[in-house]
């Protein structure tokens, strides 16, 4: 018995049903940028980043405003317990995690059109932590002394939520950022 012939192949020859000899299969390759681990440091580097934006927007519009109606003492000691208890693991993974997975993505996506969103958000987002070094902390810091509640607070609260707004805002551009170089990535033949 004799195979009959199915369709014709490529080459013009025709093709026996169940040969599979002429069959192609199309394979998209990608490089090592662009591959599935940068999409997936793209992707933890916006949820960080996203994460930290929280943070610093939930003080900037009910943690801080709700404090300002406190007496002093009260809002010193509140003041005093967040900066201790805000320091732990779960906020340091996103805080040091946002900056690091953005560089990251910065240097896997370096050659790709997506790289100038990328290396915006951890421009943005290295303003923040810059901010939170240089301001933040040490007023953390001189809240943290013995003093009298009132002049411990009229140091503090003033300069401590203005430069927290300045973080909310370089934070969330920087989510800005990230998503748009997320929702181009993998898109080929799109300009960013």
């Amino acid at each position: 018995m004799q195979p009959r012939a199915s369709a014709m192949s490529g080459s013009g020859v025709p093709r026996l049903a169940g040969d599979m000899t002429h069959t192609t299969h199309t394979r998209t390759t990608t490089t090592a940028r662009t591959a599935p681990t940068g999409t997936t440091v793209l992707i933890a580097a916006t949820i960080t980043t996203g994460l930290s934006a929280g943070v610093f927007y939930i003080f900037a519009c009910a943690v801080m405003p709700a404090l300002a109606r406190s007496d002093d003492r009260t809002y010193v000691e509140v003041m005093r317990n967040i900066n201790t208890v805000i320091q732990n693991p779960v906020f340091f993974l996103s805080f040091m995690g946002a900056p690091l997975l953005t560089g990251w993505s910065a240097w896997q996506l370096r050659r790709t059109p997506r790289a100038r969103w990328v290396q915006a958000a951890l421009l943005s987002y290295a303003l923040v932590f810059l901010v939170t070094m240089a301001f933040n902390i040490p007023l953390n810091n001189a809240l943290a002394a013995n003093g009298a509640p009132s002049a411990l607070r009229a140091r503090f609260e003033g300069p401590w939520v203005a430069w927290n707004v300045v973080r909310a805002l370089g934070s969330t551009l920087a989510l800005g950022l990230l998503a748009r170089a997320l929702t181009l990535h993998g898109r080929p033949g799109r300009s960013a």
